[in-house]
């Protein structure tokens, strides 16, 4: 007989939150940087498959190489459904952030203003969901830290996971 997590009782839940505990950096992403080369022609776009109701944020900013000439990027951030969350023109950096509204693919798109000669290289920062929250002012809102505030961070991705699994079994 097949049972589900929440007929597991409490020995099933410490089970559950060991594994979280346990795989909580290998589940999760780090918040860190990718770097990529947007070529002199054409657009270099990046994609995130995000479900519905999810915080998304993002910095950008174009990596420069001690050269003369400071290139500048347009951007263009649109849903699953083609609708444009985000523009940017003519930018050495920018910062978004929307709230998904539907389940899919979201892409952002950066592409190089004008003719430029050599390709740039481009710092981009995405945040999804728990990754996305501002875990500093949690602690000074709600006058936690140290273990405390660990556990708060815990108990987020436990929901984050949970979230994303219902989302796939409905998948």
């Amino acid at each position: 007989m097949a049972r589900s997590i929440t007929d597991l009782g409490t020995g099933g839940s410490l089970v559950v939150l060991f594994l979280c505990l346990t795989t909580h950096f290998s589940v999760l992403p780090f918040a860190e940087a990718v770097w990529f080369p947007i070529p002199t022609t054409g657009t270099k776009c990046m994609s995130e498959e995000i479900q519905k109701n999810v915080v998304v944020l993002a910095d950008y900013y174009v990596v420069t190489e001690n050269g003369p000439q400071i290139s500048t990027v347009s951007v263009k951030v649109t849903s699953p459904y083609g609708n444009s969350l985000y523009h940017n023109e003519n930018a050495t950096q920018g910062q978004f952030a929307f709230t998904t509204e539907e389940s899919g693919t979201y892409v952002a798109c950066f592409w190089l203003d004008s003719n430029h000669e050599h390709e740039a290289t481009l710092s981009l920062d995405w945040k999804i969901g728990i990754a996305a929250k501002d875990w500093d002012s949690v602690a000074k809102k709600e006058k936690i830290e140290g273990v405390e505030l660990e556990l708060r961070k815990l108990e987020g991705a436990v929901e984050a996971i949970h979230g994303y699994l219902v989302y796939m079994k409905d998948k």
